[in-house]
């Protein structure tokens, strides 16, 4: 379960929605890394340990961190601001860290990236990469859709900056809200980066309980057994509390309720 149904205030008042998440059945949850202090996450991994839940981090960058910026002070505060958050990963015990960390969410030049602009998220990634994996830690980038993200938005790019990173450590996340959006059809985008998965998003097509919208999840799930995949299935859902998502009017009952669907449609889809 992602944490970010919750909003983006990652603190200790989320340990009850901890507890309330290992007690329907979860297996883990995605942790929003935004704040890269790494001491703020022992007491986290300690709780996850108590309850022995799983965890995987995930993290963004915002206008302030952009690793294609013209501006090399910028690149370079950025490179150093995610290797923070791999330290965070690391602390919290997860060996994936995963988002769409290879760009700024939300920032266009009105073109498409230029091949200056691919060479640096290249560049910076493979530092990146060397970084995390000296830590056991593996990167799951993720590409977001046209609305959101320029620098990729579909798995054929994805797939592109992945190779030319061309880093054991670097690898692909798969979002099927975005997905949902770019592809001509799930299954064969799943297809298409197999040996690159490592984790895979649930998430309906307006944000809300999974399997209550016009994903083909059909698609979906039989592309993820024919592949084989034996990665997580995270369920990723939005609420009003996610200012930055524009959701701006209630989708569901309650998040217990949408936990307890979305993970009733899970098990009931894929057995």
């Amino acid at each position: 379960m992602n944490l970010l149904l919750w909003g983006t205030e990652i603190n200790e008042s989320l340990f009850p929605v901890l507890e309330e998440i290992k007690a329907l059945g979860f297996d883990g949850v995605e942790v929003p890394i935004f704040d890269t202090d790494p001491s703020h996450w022992y007491t986290w991994r300690a709780k996850l340990d108590e309850l022995e839940l799983d965890r995987i981090a995930v993290t963004i960058c915002g206008p302030d961190f952009n690793q294609i910026s013209p501006d090399p002070a910028m690149r370079k505060a950025t490179l150093e601001r995610n290797k923070r958050a791999v330290d965070c990963a690391m602390v919290l015990g997860a060996n994936l860290l995963n988002g769409p960390y290879h760009s700024a969410l939300g920032q266009f030049t009105g073109q498409p990236p230029t091949e200056q602009e691919w060479r640096w998220a290249v560049e910076n990634l493979q530092e990146l990469a060397d970084y995390a994996d000296s830590l056991g830690i593996t990167l799951g980038l993720e590409y977001l859709n046209r609305f959101e993200s320029y620098l990729v938005s579909s798995t054929d790019e994805l797939i592109k900056l992945v190779e030319d990173v061309d880093h054991p450590a670097c690898k692909i996340m798969f979002d099927t809200f975005h997905a949902n959006i770019e592809e001509k059809n799930l299954g064969d985008a799943i297809r298409k980066l197999s040996k690159h998965l490592v984790h895979i998003q649930v998430s309906e097509n307006d944000r809300s309980t999974v399997g209550k919208g016009n994903v083909n999840w059909e698609e979906v799930f039989k592309a993820v057994e024919e592949i084989k995949y034996d990665g997580w299935l995270s369920v990723e859902a939005f609420s009003q509390k996610l200012a930055v998502a524009n959701i701006w009017r209630k989708m569901f009952d309650s998040e217990t309720q949408l936990m307890k669907d979305s993970l009733s449609f899970l098990k009931n889809s894929i057995g």
